[in-house]
C-alpha cells in the first residue's frame, strides 16, 4: 500500500489501482471477526493462539483471517523461533477503526 502517499493531495485524484486497494481494505473490514481481530491488535502484538483464545475462534479461522489481512498489508508478522506474533502494519488502520467506532457510537 505504499503506492499511496501519506499526505494526500486534495487536488490529486487517486488512481484506479489505489481505489481498488481501498475497496479491498473496506471489503476485508466488512467481516466482524476481522474487525475484532484488528481491534485486539491495536495496542499489542499477539500470537495466533492468543488471538484465538481472546476472540473464541479456532486457530485455523484466525490464521485464515490473518492471511487475508497480511495480503492487504493491514497486519504484519514477527517470528520468534516457532512462534509468529502479529501486529498492525501501521497506525492508519487503528485510526480508521477508531474513527469508525466514533461514528457508530455517535449514531446511537
Amino acid at each position: 500500500m505504499s503506492a499511496v502517499a501519506t499526505n494526500l493531495d486534495p487536488q490529486r485524484t487517486p488512481s484506479l489501482d489505489e481505489f481498488f486497494l481501498l475497496a479491498q481494505t473496506f471489503q476485508a473490514l466488512g467481516d466482524p471477526s476481522r474487525v475484532k481481530l484488528i481491534w485486539s491488535l491495536c495496542h499489542r502484538e499477539l500470537c495466533v493462539g492468543d488471538i484465538a483464545d481472546e476472540l473464541a475462534m479456532s486457530q485455523p479461522a484466525v490464521s485464515h483471517h490473518l492471511r487475508t489481512l497480511r495480503q492487504l498489508q493491514l497486519v504484519k508478522v514477527r517470528r520468534d523461533g516457532r512462534t509468529s506474533y502479529y501486529s498492525l502494519d501501521d497506525k492508519h488502520i487503528e485510526r480508521l477503526l477508531r474513527e469508525g467506532m466514533k461514528h457508530v457510537l455517535d449514531a446511537e
